[in-house]
C-alpha cells in the first residue's frame, strides 16, 4: 500500500510490483509479450526518472510520475531515443493501464490518475506497407548456404516467415512439436494474439526444406524449433539480424533490395500480399494471419496496385485496350527514373 505521501513503502509489495504480479498475471493473465512490453517501458520511466530527479526507483513518490513528467518521458522517447510514433503509444499504453490500476487500488490519488490517463495518443500517418516482389523474396530465400546446419536453420526460418505470415514472437515460440510434416495435412501449429491458436498449410517446397533441417536437429518435441547457437530460442533480435544478413547478401543478386528495409513484418505482409494477388478472399486471409478482424486486411488492398489495375481497367472505353505507359526512347526511360 502507499504511505499517506504517496511514497512506496519499503517493507511491503510496490503497487507496481502488483500491478505486474496481480493485475497482469493473475487478474488479466497477460501474455509474456504483454508482460515483456509493458516491463521495457517502466525500466525506460524509471531510467529517466532517475536522469531528472536523481532518485532511486526504490525513493520515488507517486505523485513525481504527474502528467508533466509522463509527458517529458514521451518527449524523450522520441526526440533522445527516435522512437516512433506508435512505439510512443505502445509505452503511453503500458503507462495508462498501470495509472488505471492505481486509481482503483488508491483512490485517494485518483486526481493524479486522472490526469495521466488525459494524455492522449498521438495520431501516426498510414503508410502503404511494404513488402517484398516474387523476385526479392525468392532472392532473399536463396541467400543462405545450405551446406551448412547454419544456413539450412535460416533458410528454414526465411521460408517460414514469408509461407506462413507469422509474426516473429510466433516464429520464435515455435516447438519441433508444433510442426507436422504428414503427406496429407502438412502444417504449422501457433499460439498468436489473446492466445488464439492456429494452424497454417504448409506448401511441399516448406515441407522439403523443414526435413532437411530437422535431420540436423536432436528429436526434441518440446524443444525450440528455432535455436539459437546457445541452444535456446532465437530473440527478435537474432531474427533481425538474421534477415538483414541476408537481405544484404541477396541484393548483390537482387538490386532492389539494397535500398529496402526488410523486417520480420515486412515477410508478413509479403505473405498477405501473395495470397491477395492470388485471389484469396480477404476473411480467409484475416484468417490466415491471426488478425481479429476482417478490416484489418484493407491496408493491403491499398498497397495492391494489380487489385487497382484491375479496377481501372473496368472502366476502359469500349475497344481501347489499357496498358501501362512505357517510355518509347531510352533518354525518356532515364528521365523517368529520376
Amino acid at each position: 500500500m502507499l504511505e499517506p505521501s504517496g511514497r512506496w513503502h519499503e517493507h511491503s509489495r510496490s503497487d507496481l510490483e502488483a500491478f505486474f504480479t496481480d493485475r497482469l498475471q493473475q487478474q488479466q493473465n497477460a501474455s509474456t509479450n504483454t508482460i515483456a512490453s509493458y516491463r521495457d517501458t517502466f525500466r525506460l520511466l524509471l531510467a529517466f526518472a532517475h536522469s531528472e530527479m536523481h532518485k532511486a526507483p526504490s525513493a520515488l513518490e507517486l505523485v513525481d510520475l504527474d502528467a508533466p513528467f509522463i509527458v517529458a518521458f514521451l518527449a524523450h522517447l522520441e526526440t533522445q531515443r527516435g522512437n516512433s510514433i506508435s512505439t510512443r503509444n505502445a509505452r503511453l499504453a503500458a503507462v495508462h493501464s498501470f495509472f488505471k490500476y492505481v486509481a482503483l487500488r488508491e483512490p485517494a490519488h485518483g486526481a493524479v490518475a486522472q490526469r495521466v490517463l488525459a494524455i492522449p495518443s498521438k495520431r501516426t500517418a498510414k503508410k502503404v506497407v511494404a513488402f517484398l516482389t516474387r523476385l526479392e523474396f525468392e532472392a532473399l530465400i536463396a541467400a543462405p548456404d545450405q551446406s551448412t546446419s547454419l544456413g539450412r536453420r535460416d533458410h528454414v526460418l526465411l521460408m517460414l516467415a514469408i509461407q506462413t505470415g507469422l509474426r516473429v514472437s510466433e516464429l520464435i515460440s515455435l516447438c519441433q512439436q508444433d510442426v507436422r510434416l504428414d503427406r496429407a495435412g502438412a502444417h504449422v501449429r501457433c499460439s498468436g494474439k489473446r492466445r488464439k491458436e492456429r494452424v497454417t498449410p504448409l506448401t511441399p517446397q516448406a515441407v522439403k526444406a523443414l526435413r532437411a533441417y530437422l535431420r540436423d536437429q536432436k528429436p526434441a518435441p518440446s524443444a525450440p524449433l528455432f535455436r539459437s547457437q546457445r541452444g535456446g530460442p532465437m530473440s527478435r533480435d537474432a531474427v533481425e539480424r538474421v534477415i538483414e544478413k541476408y537481405r544484404a547478401r541477396a541484393a548483390t543478386m537482387c538490386p532492389t533490395l539494397a535500398k529496402k528495409r526488410v523486417s520480420p513484418h515486412v515477410l508478413r505482409h509479403t505473405n498477405a500480399m501473395m495470397l491477395l494477388n492470388s485471389g484469396v478472399d480477404r476473411s480467409v486471409i484475416a484468417l490466415w494471419l491471426g488478425h481479429e478482424s476482417i478490416e484489418t486486411t484493407e491496408i493491403y488492398l491499398q498497397a495492391d496496385m494489380a487489385t487497382k489495375e484491375r479496377a481501372i481497367a473496368k472502366t476502359a472505353p469500349i475497344g481501347v485496350r489499357q496498358a501501362r505507359y512505357r517510355p518509347p526512347d531510352e533518354l525518356l526511360r532515364f528521365l523517368a527514373t529520376l
